[in-house]
């Protein structure tokens, strides 16, 4: 114990040395000291950030969470790593004594200030978010007790409880780097030759850390107002108040006088250049997604008939060859390429428009936000004083502004070459399909006969073809229209005959026209009519002149029908023992019409002898007093092939004495003997 007091007391005369040296010395311990700092606080940052992306973030990845959003937690660490790296290399590289180790990290800072601040400013915008992620999945028991596992197994000696042990580390080390410089600068004199380096070094820190702060704030900003909300009317509505009407009423109200031109626009050449840019980019990526939704709906439409699965009764030969090619393209070929285009074309460019809706919204904002900042400079270059509220609508303008200018050039750049590698991938994928079928039908021709034939001949045989197929369906057309008698030569039911004489005595017969095929009216004022009506020709053109289109009345209805499907009409006239011509009432004088010959003289008209007689082919229970209750099979005549408002749905006909309307499409018309021919429809 003796011998231990004068150990005691020589430290601490050694203690009090210590304190006892000069002033000057004393500064330059300090300052050795807060450059030791530097570097060795440097070396712990940089092995911190390195357990962070190699040892943590990997053993995550590896248990594959899907819950886990790695990106959103840890952002741009592997940047960060790739700087700081490279720093502490230099900050190591800088040991030595005096002033020149002060100007070289002086040097150092100045050098890295930029890359500094565009790597810190992104994490420092998305820490924020990184922060809810931790804690979302803090209120996850499975996801924490992961994460507990990942920590323990790689940082087991940090001690750390939670991800956020980490992910605030590059956050608080930007901050430090002003600090550090400026305890260097304390204890640095200012006779010093590296004193005003420093002084700039800590300067450009500090302004780095201060354009962190205001691009965080703007992305603040944008990302409160580049949400597209979708609302319905009722949350609009309920939005309203009377400060949001006076607002968007002083909006409109400025908008009106930029256009009527009774106050100036702010003209911001910069800006107005890169949103036409982008509102191009934008209207480009529209119009092809559009287009390639509708080519996609036509790939699967065409892919949906399956004609090659069907049993064709031919023997080997081409038939069989196409349909062997029809199968190959039709299940492996076409559904491939179908695939590829939706996962290297139709997805990126889904990504690349949901992309463009957040700079969309955020321009849409500008120019609310600009109406709102020139209102507020007029009121304040009247009052000389704006409140709180309007010096923050001012900044908020002004933030959403200097973000679009700084981040629209690089977002334009990346839209057009995400657009132009989507294009350059369909192009790739058309020439692949078409070598594609090409490779595929080289390899049927070379079995067909004709697969060796030199093109001039190919061409002659297909010629020969041709012809021959011509001559064929030239053959059958006339053959049929032999066998098929004609619509003039069918004798008609009494109805029809009425119907003919109403024609006859409103027009005249020269006017009547018998119609040759089915009419399906697409246009307004076009009828319908089944093959064999009658029909009155009105007017030989339409209202436009188009002598293709005739108006014609077909007994009630009027309206326009193709002139290519009338022929004049040749009554069949069935003499009959004592059949006598019969001769309009000359007492009842004719309708005239306007489109009708006044000159044209009474003509006399044969009685009809009708072959077919129409039946009811479905039972019918009428429903009111003015239908009429059918049974399958009992005759009918039909006195009106349509009701009172000209529809053919309904026909006004006579059964056992009693007449009513019943469903036109209820009746048959069948042939009185077996006649030859086709039946005409009532």
């Amino acid at each position: 114990m003796a011998s231990a007091e004068p150990n005691a007391e020589d430290a601490a005369e050694a203690e009090e040395a210590v304190y006892e040296v000069l002033p000057c010395d004393r500064m330059e311990l300090s300052q050795r000291l807060a450059v030791e700092e530097l570097i060795t606080t440097e070396a712990s940052y940089v092995h911190n950030i390195q357990l962070c992306v190699s040892d943590i973030r990997a053993h995550l990845q590896k248990k594959q969470l899907p819950e886990l959003d790695l990106e959103g937690l840890f952002s741009n660490t592997n940047d960060i790593l790739h700087v700081s790296r490279r720093f502490l290399k230099g900050l190591e590289a800088t040991a030595g004594s005096g002033q020149e180790q002060l100007l070289c990290i002086s040097t150092l800072f100045q050098e890295f200030k930029e890359e500094m601040e565009t790597v810190y400013k992104v994490y420092c915008a998305s820490y924020d978010h990184a922060l809810q992620l931790v804690e979302s999945y803090r209120r996850d028991p499975r996801l924490q007790e992961e994460i507990l596992d990942t920590l323990n197994a790689t940082v087991p000696h940090t001690g750390a409880s939670d991800l956020s042990f980490f992910l605030v580390m590059p956050v608080q080390r930007v901050t430090k780097y002003p600090l550090l410089l400026g305890k260097i600068l304390e204890n640095t004199p200012s006779s010093a030759s590296a004193h005003s380096a420093l002084e700039a070094a800590a300067r450009a820190m500090a302004q780095v850390n201060a354009n962190i702060n205001e691009y965080k704030r703007r992305r603040e900003v944008a990302t409160k107002y580049n949400k597209a909300e979708h609302l319905t009317l009722r949350d609009r509505l309920a939005r309203l108040n009377t400060h949001s009407i006076a607002k968007k009423t002083t909006r409109l109200s400025r908008l009106l006088m930029h256009e009527a031109g009774i106050v100036a626009k702010t003209e911001d050449k910069e800006y107005d250049d890169l949103e036409e840019k982008f509102q191009c980019v934008a209207s480009s990526v529209a119009t092809l997604k559009e287009n390639m939704a509708s080519y996609l709906g036509h790939l699967e439409a065409f892919l949906l008939p399956t004609p090659h699965q069907s049993d064709l009764q031919v023997d080997e030969g081409p038939a069989q060859q196409y349909r062997r090619l029809s199968e190959r393209l039709q299940s492996a070929v076409f559904p491939e390429f179908k695939q590829r285009v939706d996962r290297l074309v139709w997805q990126p460019l889904c990504s690349l428009s949901d992309m463009l809706e957040g700079p969309q919204q955020l321009v849409k904002k500008r120019l609310d936000k600009l109406l709102d900042y020139e209102e507020i400079q007029a009121r304040k270059s009247e009052m000389g004083s704006v409140s709180y509220d309007e010096e923050a609508a001012m900044n908020t303008y002004l933030a959403i502004n200097d973000l679009l200018v700084a981040e629209l050039p690089q977002f334009n750049q990346v839209a057009v070459q995400l657009l132009e590698q989507i294009l350059r991938s369909f192009s790739s994928l058309q020439l692949d399909l078409a070598a594609q079928v090409l490779h595929q039908a080289e390899k049927e021709l070379e079995q067909l006969p004709h697969g060796h034939m030199p093109l001039p001949s190919f061409w002659k045989v297909v010629e020969d073809s041709l012809q021959q197929s011509g001559a064929q369906l030239r053959a059958f057309c006339q053959a049929f229209e032999t066998v098929t008698p004609s619509p003039g030569a069918q004798p008609l039911t009494p109805a029809e005959e009425r119907k003919v004489l109403s024609l006859v005595s409103k027009h005249g017969p020269d006017k009547l026209y018998q119609v040759t095929s089915n009419i399906s009216g697409s246009k307004d004022l076009d009828l319908t009519l089944l093959r064999g009506q009658i029909v009155a020709l009105l007017q030989g053109a339409d209202t436009k002149g188009n002598t293709s289109r005739w108006l014609v009345d077909a007994g009630g209805p009027r309206g326009f029908v193709p002139a290519a499907k009338l022929r004049p009409y040749s009554p069949v006239q069935v003499q009959q023992p004592g059949m006598q011509l019969l001769t309009l009432d000359s007492g009842t004088e004719r309708r005239r019409h306007s489109y009708a010959s006044p000159e044209a003289p009474r003509p006399q008209v044969a009685t009809f002898t009708p072959t077919f007689r129409v039946v009811a082919g479905f039972s019918f229970a009428a429903r009111s007093p003015q239908e009429v209750t059918l049974q399958a099979g009992q005759p009918v005549v039909v006195l009106e092939p349509h009701d009172k408002k000209g529809s053919t749905e309904w026909s006004l006909v006579e059964v056992n004495g009693q007449r009513g309307y019943v469903p036109s499409s209820y009746l048959v018309t069948v042939p009185v003997q077996d006649p030859a021919g086709w039946s005409l429809p009532v």
